[in-house]
């Protein structure tokens, strides 16, 4: 599995112009997964993100997790985080899930990550989406369970 996550201060995202997820402050999670991807790789990576400390403290260091924060999550699809442009001009998902696999471990990501107890909205599998964010930094940064 591959993420990008992206500190927000809000962020929402619309389907067919219909709000279907939004959060106050915390994490914007693009989440891709792999056709070797298994449970364990969406476990490695709930733990990882609620624990990462990317939040500032009353010093203004990076120093509190999202889980100390009371961070919200939107969890965004999103398998062109697989996509390969090393060769010609258009990308090759190769790599990334079948839809099936996809949206099963999609799913389970998403319910690892409400069972830590955080508020968490979500994104439509397989739809064409508007994200809409407003970064807190900007801080950004690439995870992934391999």
């Amino acid at each position: 599995m591959r993420t990008v996550i992206q500190r927000v201060k809000e962020a929402n995202v619309e389907v067919e112009g219909q709000a279907i997820g939004k959060i106050s402050r915390g994490l914007l999670i693009f989440l891709g997964v792999a056709r070797e991807d298994k449970p364990a790789d969406a476990d490695y990576l709930v733990k990882k993100i609620s624990e990462l400390r990317i939040f500032e403290d009353a010093r203004a260091k990076m120093n509190v997790s999202a889980q100390e924060a009371g961070a919200q999550f939107l969890v965004v699809s999103q398998f062109t985080l697989y996509g390969n442009c090393d060769k010609g001009r258009r990308p090759s998902f190769d790599e990334a899930a079948d839809p099936k696999l996809g949206e099963e471990l999609y799913e389970y990501f998403v319910a690892q990550l409400r069972a830590t107890k955080a508020v968490v909205e979500t994104g439509k599998f397989r739809a064409m989406m508007d994200v809409s964010l407003v970064n807190d930094g900007p801080v950004t940064f690439i995870l992934e369970s391999k």
